[in-house]
């Protein structure tokens, strides 16, 4: 007897993907060009967690804001972090 699995397919990837000659692709480039650094100790805004100090990096593409003792990782692309 066969099992059911919760939740989970085994026909869907892991990530998304995308077709080399999609037209959508030099929207996606584009964003990712737009993303600004923040520096270790910047202060930010977040529309759900409020203000909070930068404290490391994750990368090129996130960091991690402390909002009152509260560690989040934040992605620099997202539109909610507001750099202050």
């Amino acid at each position: 007897m066969a099992t059911a699995r919760s939740g989970q397919s085994r026909y869907l990837p892991s990530k998304p993907r995308y077709l080399a000659t999609s037209p959508f692709n030099a929207a996606r480039e584009a964003a990712a060009a737009k993303i600004e650094p923040v520096a270790i100790g910047d202060r930010v805004s977040h529309d759900k967690h409020g203000l909070g100090r930068a404290v490391g990096l994750d990368g090129d593409r996130a960091v991690i804001v402390d909002f009152g003792g509260d560690l989040r990782r934040v992605e620099l692309d997202s539109p909610r972090l507001v750099r202050l």
